[in-house]
């Protein structure tokens, strides 16, 4: 069947966006002009459609988000798919691919089989699946990944938790060979990262916090890079957050082995240095915030193709669950809805990324790597697309998120660059 991206039923879209800043890496578009969905597709007739004012906005394809916790079955508290695919329209997404540690775990096809029948009902954008490579996540025996495959999962991780037994990762890419999907890999050796929550270094020792060393990702990403050489198969690294670890990835892609890799928001813009407030609902997450050198070698493997794209690794959680000390409160932040605006006012407007790249990141690449329809705006293509305001500040504030969760790393953070519309599969799917 392939890999199946599910959004519920609705109205096709029909707009004129009048005189916006276009930008369309694929289409080899950046120039002021007109965009027009008629029928949810773009170009058509413009007869008797909704004009909208698009002097002073930006319009670039919708964002690819390959990983987001949607907490569904299971925690529906602090998230459900219904406010998870509202949060990532809300933030110019188009298509997001969600994990599978919820409870039980999406680890079976009867478990994958119901959430893509409650998606079928509320889905707001496409929205695919990475069932996990393990049963229970446990790390020890493979899902049946052939049916999952059959019910089109879109990919295989444990993400939240690594596949420690390199026989078990062995096994899972030889078993890729009749899948063909990507093994999506939360890469840390357990037994370096110890009860570890924040990154190991002088800002960890003056706090008093045990700290997570950075080698704990890199060795565990040297590991799987070997294992997929030598068996042929292909990997995405997920939240990459070292300077190591960009060694690592690019050390094998110089080898040529199939590896992919992906890189935070927060990775990008901030540094352990944030953890002075010891604040765990901003800034506790897993991988930790590192060093200024590693954020700064993060930004140059972005820039070089090093690490192939953004994602968020968006991850809610209950307000009294982060209210615990900073040892024992849950890693994770949610990002949909300021991943765009946190690294268009910290990395564009600061001249470290061009617009151009940074969308390129957000939108073309990630999709490109997980099989998935690239998101474009030449006349005929799916309409998939978002209206953003680059020129007003807004401050990121609880109360406006469409999540049901808070723990935003940016939260009271005065940014730029906030979605006001978003056609996702043609039909709109968010409007300011």
């Amino acid at each position: 069947m392939g890999i199946r991206l599910i959004q519920r039923d609705g109205e096709a879209a029909n707009l004129a966006i009048r005189g916006a800043h276009v930008i369309d890496p694929e289409a080899g578009i950046d120039e002021t002009r007109d965009v027009v969905v008629r029928e949810g597709r773009i170009g058509g007739s413009e007869e008797g459609l909704e004009e909208i004012d698009g002097s002073g906005l930006l319009v670039t394809p919708g964002f690819v988000d390959p990983h987001v916790h949607l907490r569904t079955p299971g925690r529906e508290d602090t998230e459900d798919i219904v406010t998870g695919t509202q949060a990532a329209a809300a933030g110019g997404f188009v298509t997001i691919l969600a994990m599978p540690n919820t409870t039980p775990s999406t680890d079976s096809p009867a478990v994958l089989g119901a959430l893509i029948d409650k998606a079928e009902h509320d889905a707001q954008i496409p929205l695919g699946f990475l069932p996990a490579i393990t049963v229970g996540q446990d790390g020890q025996e493979l899902t049946e990944q052939g049916e999952l495959t059959a019910l089109g999962a879109a990919g295989f991780s444990d993400d939240g938790w690594p596949v420690a037994n390199a026989a078990v990762m062995r096994r899972a890419l030889q078993y890729q060979k009749m899948t063909g999907l990507p093994l999506v890999l939360h890469e840390e050796d357990p037994d370096l990262s110890g009860t570890g929550c924040v990154h190991e270094g002088a800002v960890a020792t003056r706090l008093g916090l045990p700290g997570i060393p950075s080698i704990s990702e890199s060795v565990a990403v040297a590991r799987d890079a070997l294992l997929a050489e030598y068996e042929g198969g292909r990997i995405h690294i997920c939240h990459v957050s070292a300077c190591e670890t960009v060694a690592e990835v690019r050390r094998a892609k110089e080898r040529g082995i199939a590896i992919s890799a992906e890189v935070t928001p927060h990775h990008l813009l901030l540094t352990d240095a944030e953890l002075e407030g010891l604040d765990p609902a901003r800034h506790k997450m897993n991988p930790p915030l590192r060093s200024e050198t590693d954020r700064q070698a993060l930004v140059a493997a972005l820039i070089d193709g090093t690490v192939d794209c953004i994602a968020t690794d968006h991850a809610p959680h209950a307000v009294n669950e982060k209210e615990e000390p900073f040892e024992t409160a849950p890693f994770g932040v949610t990002g949909l809805e300021t991943a765009f605006a946190a690294c268009y006012t910290g990395l564009v407007e600061s001249g470290e990324l061009t617009l151009d790249l940074l969308v390129r990141r957000l939108s073309t690449d990630p999709a490109r790597i997980f099989e998935l329809p690239v998101p474009t705006l030449s006349d005929g293509s799916a309409a998939n697309l978002a209206l953003i305001d680059t020129t007003s500040d807004w401050v990121v504030a609880a109360s406006d998120f469409q999540s049901k969760s808070t723990n935003s790393a940016f939260t009271g953070e005065t940014l730029r660059g906030r979605v006001r519309l978003t056609v996702a599969g043609g039909r709109l799917a968010w409007r300011a």
